[in-house]
């Protein structure tokens, strides 16, 4: 489609509004301007077209034919982007929001909050999409991301959620009696790690403590890890929420912690405006920390 060859979208928005409305007032106020300026934009369509459109009859606005025929095709191709317009809206809105998250968000801190959405608000459907990789929120049709790092995403705004909350935990028959000040009194332990570990690897680099030279033993998901540690194999970084019922009953114990950092959960999201349940979803998400 050339452009060039079409007059202003504003000058025929403003012409359509005065024919429909048989008023240059009326069409000025409907579209927020000026009388004069929906006089200008027709004038100048009609100097675009090299003849009239409008003409007055007494004190009644008229179409010429050349008018009339501009005005039903422009109500109809407006009738038509309206028609569009409404149908993607509506298809926004029935859809579920697509919640990109990483799996250990999801297990240690929305599964267990989740249900009281659901209570809350039925009507909002949620697809949740748990991953390490960054997805494209633009491509991938993704409302909203939940990301552990600095808050930093290029072309996104972003706003800090939860601490990770993590800890460094084993079992009380792998630990024994050593006493553990520091991560540095673990560096000949063995390291139980998810294979996808980025999260816990950032955690660590903040603490200055290196786990890429350390005796490590590699399991495909978090739950894994948390097995092998309450199964006595070694040293893991898991989230207090995952295993605090192991401490409560001694099944594993608190070998170090640490103050939460600039290190965290954010929520990421375009930069337009955004739909209205993912609003209350947000909102929902913040009251909950």
């Amino acid at each position: 489609m050339d452009w060039r060859q079409i007059p202003s979208l504003s000058a025929l928005r403003a012409f359509e509004a005065a024919a429909r409305l048989n008023s240059f007032s009326a069409a000025g106020r409907e579209l927020n301007v000026t009388h004069a300026a929906i006089a200008q934009h027709v004038r100048g369509l009609e100097d675009f077209f090299a003849q009239g459109l409008i003409f007055r009859q007494g004190r009644k606005m008229e179409l010429t034919p050349a008018g009339q025929r501009l005005a039903t095709s422009l109500n109809e191709g407006f009738l038509t982007i309206q028609a569009g317009v409404n149908d993607l809206k509506a298809e926004t809105e029935d859809r579920p929001l697509k919640i990109a998250l990483t799996p250990t968000f999801a297990e240690s801190w929305l599964m267990p909050r989740l249900g009281g959405f659901w209570a809350d608000h039925p009507e909002i459907e949620l697809a949740l999409l748990p991953g390490r990789n960054l997805v494209d929120l633009r491509r991938d049709g993704v409302d909203l991301a939940i990301r552990y790092g600095n808050g930093v995403w290029a072309g996104y705004q972003s706003e800090y959620l939860a601490s990770a909350q993590f800890i460094v935990v084993a079992s009380k028959d792998y630990i024994g009696d050593r006493n553990i000040r520091s991560l540095e009194d673990l560096k000949d332990a063995k390291w139980l790690i998810e294979s996808d570990r980025r999260e816990m690897m950032l955690w660590a680099a903040e603490q200055n403590f290196e786990l890429e030279n350390l005796d490590t033993t590699e399991f495909p998901t978090a739950t894994l890890v948390h097995l092998a540690a309450r199964s006595g194999y070694g040293v893991a970084i898991l989230t207090k929420a995952v295993v605090e019922h192991d401490l409560e009953n001694d099944r594993l114990v608190k070998l170090f912690s640490a103050k939460p950092g600039s290190l965290g959960y954010y929520l990421v999201t375009r930069k337009e405006a955004m739909p209205d349940k993912l609003a209350v979803f947000i909102k929902w998400l913040k009251c909950c920390k």
